[in-house]
C-alpha cells in the first residue's frame, strides 16, 4: 500500500504534500471492532483532523511552528470492516513502510487496540523500545471475554514482547485486580491515578532511550473529554495532559513514534474531545519530531 491509497480526503492543519521531505507521518486507524461498551471511535480521526483547523499552527508554550518541521498526513488506513485480526496485519503492514522509508509514524485512533501492531514493527526496528502509556485504563488483560484481540489487551501484548520493565503506566485507575497486581508485581513501571509528578520523575530513568507514546484520550477525566467510548471518572485535566507532552518532548528521551487514540465525536456534540486531542497532536508534532 503506497501513503496515497490511504488518503481520505481531509488533513491535519499544516500538513506538508510533500512526503519526500517529511520526516513524520501521521495516519489514522479507524477501528472500532472490539469496544467492549460504546463504539464509535472509527471516526475519531476524520474529526481530529477536521477541528484541527481551529487551532493556530504555532505553538505559545513550545515557541515553535508546525512548519518550522515538516509532516505527511497519509489519511486513514482502509481497514476491514468488523475484522480484528486482518485490520490488525493491515495496520502492521503500512506502519512497517513507513519505516522502510524512515520517518516517524504518529498515530490516530480508532480503538486502543492498533497500538499493538504499530508497536510491534517499532520494535523491530528499536529493540530497545520502551514505552510510555497514558490512560485510564490498564490495558493488560489476556483476554477479554475470552477474546485475545481486544482494546483491553494492548498493553500486556506490549508487555509480553519488549518486557514488563520497559512499560511505563500513567493515570491508570480502571482495571480488574489482575491487572493491577500483574502491574504492581510484574516488574511494570505502575502509575495510577497521577501523571506529570510520576512521569518527570520517570523521564531521567529513560535518558538517551528510544520511546513509543501512546496517549488514550480517556486519561482526562470526562469533564475536559466526554468524547470517548469508556468515561472514567477522576482523571486529569487537559492542562496537566499538555504539560506531560511537553515534559517529555523537553526530556532527553528519543520519541521514535507516538499515538492518541479513543476519541469517539459521537458522544460530544461540542467537539471538545476531537479538540483537545487536536492540540495534543499538534504539541507532538511540533514537541517530538522537530
Amino acid at each position: 500500500m503506497r501513503f496515497d491509497e490511504a488518503y481520505s480526503g481531509n488533513v491535519f492543519i499544516g500538513a506538508s504534500t510533500d512526503l519526500e521531505k517529511a520526516s513524520t507521518v501521521i495516519y489514522g486507524m479507524p477501528m472500532d471492532w472490539t469496544v467492549s461498551f460504546r463504539p464509535g471511535s472509527r471516526f475519531g480521526p476524520k474529526r481530529v483532523r477536521e477541528v484541527s483547523l481551529v487551532l493556530e499552527e504555532y505553538s505559545p508554550y513550545l515557541r515553535r511552528e508546525l512548519t518550522d518541521g515538516t509532516y505527511y498526513d497519509a489519511g486513514d488506513i482502509p481497514l476491514a470492516f468488523g475484522n480484528p485480526e486482518k485490520s490488525i496485519a493491515q495496520i502492521g503492514e503500512f506502519v512497517a513502510r513507513v519505516l522502510e522509508q524512515k520517518k516517524i509514524p504518529l498515530g490516530i485512533g480508532g480503538e486502543h487496540l492498533v497500538t499493538w501492531p504499530v508497536v510491534r514493527e517499532v520494535y523491530k526496528q528499536y529493540p530497545d523500545l520502551a514505552i510510555i502509556h497514558l490512560d485510564a485504563h490498564a490495558d493488560l488483560r489476556t483476554d477479554y471475554e475470552g477474546e485475545e484481540y481486544s482494546h483491553a489487551t494492548p498493553l500486556r501484548k506490549i508487555a509480553e514482547l519488549i518486557g514488563e520493565e520497559n512499560v511505563y503506566q500513567f493515570g491508570i485507575r480502571s482495571g480488574t485486580k489482575e491487572e493491577f497486581e500483574y502491574a504492581e508485581q510484574g516488574g511494570i513501571h505502575f502509575h495510577p491515578f497521577e501523571v506529570l509528578s510520576p512521569l518527570q520523575k520517570a523521564l531521567p530513568q529513560l535518558a538517551g532511550r528510544r520511546v513509543y507514546v501512546t496517549v488514550d484520550i480517556d486519561v482526562l477525566d470526562p469533564a475536559y473529554a466526554p468524547g470517548t467510548g469508556t468515561q472514567e471518572p477522576g482523571g486529569i485535566s487537559s492542562r496537566e495532559l499538555i504539560a506531560s507532552i511537553h515534559a517529555i518532548a523537553g526530556s532527553d528521551v528519543q520519541v521514535v513514534g507516538a499515538d492518541l487514540v479513543e476519541v469517539a465525536p459521537a458522544y460530544d456534540q461540542s467537539d471538545q474531545t476531537a479538540i483537545v486531542a487536536a492540540k495534543v497532536i499538534r504539541e507532538m508534532l511540533i514537541g517530538f519530531f522537530r
